[in-house]
């Protein structure tokens, strides 16, 4: 048992490194540049030393995450966060031998969700994936707006501008699509001028589109995401746990080790 506890203290040491959570990040982007090496038409021999090293960065990822369960001092609370439970799956489906077995895809797929691993390491992509996360209901009701102006104006582009161009404006879907190319700017001024021969004021149809779409809602969009970051980073900022985290993590350490030796003197 001592010796159990002298480890969990090593452990908890080291997850709290900056150097070794510097050393996993790097590995974590070496595994994505293994990934996309395995995309190209490489020669057998470089193939086979990427394939070695995939293995090397799966049994890696298998001893961080060792160490950090082993290294936290309720084990309970491991399980309790959803980034430990997102890393521990990705970990044990990757070293699930299916190379050679028709879920060979899966195995492909979960070897580059592996870069996700550096969400979980970085605190500031937490509070960026958060922050999205939260702000997706109000950005359901703006994109819900924003598909009622999509819609209004293609039933309006189809009426029109059907007989002028069936292949953009033939049905509503269609042209949704059109209206879509439109509020990204891809060749929209060629989509105008088509229908202006026809209609000269259906400029004013193409500029209230884009002034409602690409320049109101948009910014909307942008504006609420950029409202729940900032209330994140606060909210992070302000928490006291937050603040003491770090010091926690080693004071942890530093009493393992403690109540080691002072067994050992009894």
């Amino acid at each position: 048992m001592t010796n159990y506890q002298a480890l969990e203290a090593k452990f908890t040491r080291l997850r709290a490194n900056k150097i070794f959570e510097t050393f996993v990040i790097s590995v974590i982007i070496f595994s994505a540049l293994v990934i996309g090496v395995k995309t190209y038409d490489i020669p057998p021999l470089l193939d086979t030393a990427v394939r070695f090293m995939d293995w090397g960065i799966t049994a890696f990822f298998l001893v961080e995450i060792t160490i950090r369960f082993i290294g936290e001092p309720n084990k309970k609370d491991f399980f309790k966060k959803g980034w430990n439970i997102f890393d521990t799956l990705i970990v044990l489906v990757s070293i699930i031998p299916i190379d050679n077995s028709d879920m060979a895809v899966i195995g492909r797929l979960v070897r580059i969700f592996r870069v996700l691993r550096m969400v979980s390491m970085i605190p500031e992509l937490r509070i960026l994936l958060s922050s999205l996360l939260k702000a997706l209901p109000q950005l359901g009701y703006v994109c819900l707006m924003l598909f009622i102006i999509f819609y209004i104006y293609a039933a309006v582009g189809s009426t029109f501008f059907a007989e002028i161009n069936p292949v953009l404006w033939g049905d509503i879907a269609i042209s949704m699509l059109t209206l879509f190319r439109v509020m990204t700017f891809e060749d929209w001024t060629d989509v105008m001028y088509e229908t202006q021969a026809v209609y000269p004021l259906s400029w004013v149809f193409y500029l209230s589109f884009i002034f409602l779409t690409a320049f109101a809602f948009l910014n909307m969009v942008i504006g609420i995401v950029v409202n729940v970051i900032e209330q994140e980073h606060r909210a992070d900022a302000d928490d006291p746990h937050n603040l003491i985290r770090e010091d926690l993590k080693q004071v942890h350490a530093e009493l393992a080790e403690l109540k080691i030796l002072l067994k050992e003197k009894a």
